[in-house]
């Protein structure tokens, strides 16, 4: 993805089963909507966000180009308000009730992301390097 039309970075728990194979999947969904993915243990995550690794690896982040950061239920109401499939769960997702099941159900599966990797039998990736999904490396593409 060239430069200009990235918008952010979803970064994902790559120690995670089920988010290294979940985030990856959608990368192509993603890249359309100017999103690229990364692991949150690579290097130039963890030095860009300079948090603790427990605040780290806490929830999926989404790191936007004039360096915001967005995290938890929040990237996910991001990205399906740019999908035109998924927009009515968006919608729902800002109603009163809908917004607290939605962020329930986010910090419910975040806290038990492990668990359901285990039951699944899916091993965290693994893969820390500091590239991206399209192979670049973060001095090229991950100043902000």
């Amino acid at each position: 993805m060239r430069n200009h039309l990235l918008h952010g970075w979803v970064l994902y728990d790559d120690s995670c089963g089920f988010c290294s194979r979940w985030v990856p999947f959608w990368s192509g969904t993603l890249h359309r909507r100017g999103l690229d993915i990364a692991p949150l243990q690579a290097d130039w995550v963890r030095h860009r966000l300079n948090l603790s690794p427990e605040e780290l690896l806490r929830d999926l982040l989404l790191l936007l180009k004039d360096g915001r950061i967005i995290r938890g239920a929040e990237v996910y109401r991001y990205i399906i308000q740019r999908i035109w499939w998924t927009y009515p769960l968006f919608l729902l997702s800002l109603a009163p009730f809908g917004r607290q099941v939605f962020d329930w159900g986010y910090r419910t599966f975040a806290r038990n992301r492990f668990r359901v990797s285990h039951a699944c039998r899916l091993r965290g990736g693994g893969s820390h390097s500091a590239q991206s999904s399209n192979g670049q490396q973060a001095n090229e593409t991950h100043t902000v």
